[in-house]
């Protein structure tokens, strides 16, 4: 592809356009399996006869940017009149990307420990074979655009931090001195607050903790790990971050009306994450896995946990298998579970102190919200004949993750 035919293609990809007849019912409390009663009134799969669908986090459906559409209807609109399934995938996720209200992914995303938003995002076009990713991103608002370049552009899969930005320069994308908005940046000075308040104000005091030599590096660093995560919970709790945002990430899966399915994932990563860390969502196979001959998974929360498992594409190989997609999402969550074994990584009561969150498609229609932690609050999001609606997630396991 030339470089201005690739340009035009973003452009359009960005666009959004007529909105959908959408249906919202009120979501229903989780069900779950074993430790959880099953409920009548929310099944987590669904047996499909007919196609599109897409399945996806709420973020893909609550934010718009000021426009008629949110991320899964733009994108349900753009496979269902004719559209490349990636191009309208992109083209959906850039809405919620551009949104400054958006705090876990693109524009105004919550940043790293210093400040710097840094953006990762991963794409799979089933038919083509196609897959492209970037990670730690800086100044690009729309990093799955990136991606996009990536699959189509090169013969590579990923392509990080400055040399990523370079690539994006290359091909006129905009490069941005800063995304952070001026919400972002305030919520990242209070956690600094929160972090160090006896030293936020004296940067020689900061300067010579650095600049201490000896033994005690890897336990300051574990200190200031420790201090850093128990800040951006506190914020959680105190309502200044929504549990999404902290976690960062949206996810969207698609079968289109041939059959064919694309994943797109994109996100700011986890908030306050150490400079250059990259988490699940840029790695193929970990928070992102296609096969347009079997399905798709996608996932938001805790990064570090697929990337040991290799959680998405081993939920799309149990699908290859026979498995449905809630049974393959709950064995995997298991699995997970069972990995866990760090104390400091679990909860009082030695489960995964953290929660995970899978979107599962079929070649066939049926679908399906998993999470490690169910609740009557946990929700996901669908789109198909029948409109863009919220489901209830199904949890492996009762209670929080931090109980």
């Amino acid at each position: 592809m030339k470089r201005r035919d690739f340009v035009k293609t973003a452009a359009a990809g960005a666009a959004v356009g007529s909105v959908p007849v959408l249906a919202t019912p009120a979501r229903a409390r989780a069900s779950g399996p074993g430790t959880r009663p099953a409920s009548p009134a929310a099944p987590a799969i669904h047996t499909r006869a007919t196609r599109p669908v897409l399945v996806a986090d709420v973020s893909s459906i609550r934010f718009r940017n000021g426009g008629p559409e949110s991320a899964i209807e733009r994108a349900f609109r753009g496979i269902t009149v004719g559209e490349d399934i990636l191009d309208a995938c992109v083209a959906g996720v850039n809405i919620p990307e551009q949104d400054p209200e958006e705090r876990g992914i693109g524009y105004g995303g919550l940043p790293n420990a210093d400040g710097v938003v840094q953006l990762d995002s991963c794409l799979m076009h089933g038919p083509r074979k196609w897959a492209g990713g970037v990670a730690g991103l800086e100044g690009v608002k729309t990093p799955s655009l990136v991606a996009k370049a990536v699959a189509e552009l090169t013969d590579h899969h990923l392509i990080v931090g400055q040399g990523a930005q370079e690539f994006a320069r290359a091909l006129g994308f905009e490069i941005h001195d800063d995304l952070n908005t001026e919400a972002s940046r305030a919520l990242w000075l209070e956690w600094r607050r929160r972090v160090d308040p006896g030293h936020w104000l004296d940067p020689e005091e900061r300067l010579r903790g650095r600049e201490r030599p000896g033994q005690d590096a890897p336990a300051r660093m574990r200190r200031f790990h420790d201090a850093a995560l128990a800040a951006g919970l506190s914020m959680v709790d105190d309502g200044l971050i929504d549990p999404n945002s902290f976690w960062g990430t949206t996810s969207l899966e698609a079968v289109s009306p041939d059959g064919d399915i694309c994943g797109v994932t994109t996100t700011s990563g986890l908030s306050w994450k150490i400079p250059g860390r990259a988490g699940d969502s840029p790695i193929l196979g970990a928070g992102q896995y296609v096969d347009n001959d079997v399905g798709a998974a996608g996932s938001t929360g805790r990064g570090e946990a697929n990337l040991y498992n290799l959680s998405c594409a081993m939920i799309v190989e149990f699908m290859r298998q026979g498995m449905s997609p809630r049974d393959a999402g709950m064995a995997v969550l298991r699995r997970v579970r069972d990995n866990t074994v760090e104390a400091r990584l679990q909860n009082s009561r030695g489960l995964p102190g953290f929660d995970l969150r899978f979107f599962i498609v079929n070649k066939a229609g049926d679908y399906a919200g998993v999470a490690m932690y169910g609740s009557a609050e946990s929700a996901f999001a669908v789109c198909d004949e029948n409109g863009a609606r919220e489901e209830p997630l199904e949890g492996l396991l009762e209670g929080s993750p931090r109980d």
